[in-house]
């Protein structure tokens, strides 16, 4: 990968404003984002198996890569994806260090 590529993804701070189970499924949450400037966003993470109640997640800021294609996930229409840490299998969530405006470039 070349820096160019890098610098085709739109990675920015996302506040998740509300967070819910994707019916039938174990592994699904769907979370509505703020990307500032009056932007929200719904994604569809697999994220479900190490959240035991999705509302613990409002509030929480996450890295989110928003030039990505919508796609339609269970039926439901992801518009971007969140980013998480890989720790054998299991997602982690990351998150700045302290709170920034949502919207804020990653890069």
């Amino acid at each position: 990968m070349t820096y160019d590529d890098f610098a085709k993804l739109d990675i920015r701070v996302g506040a998740i404003v509300a967070a819910e189970r994707v019916p039938h499924t174990n592994k699904l949450l769907k979370l509505s984002v703020d990307l500032g400037e009056d932007t929200l966003r719904q994604l569809v993470a697999g994220i479900a198996a190490v959240i035991d109640d999705p509302c613990v997640l409002v509030g929480r800021q996450v890295p989110v890569l928003v030039n990505l294609e919508p796609r339609t996930i269970r039926g439901i229409e992801s518009q971007g994806m969140i980013l998480a840490a890989d720790d054998g299998g299991v997602p982690v969530l990351i998150h700045p260090e302290h709170t920034v405006p949502p919207g804020s470039v990653i890069g």
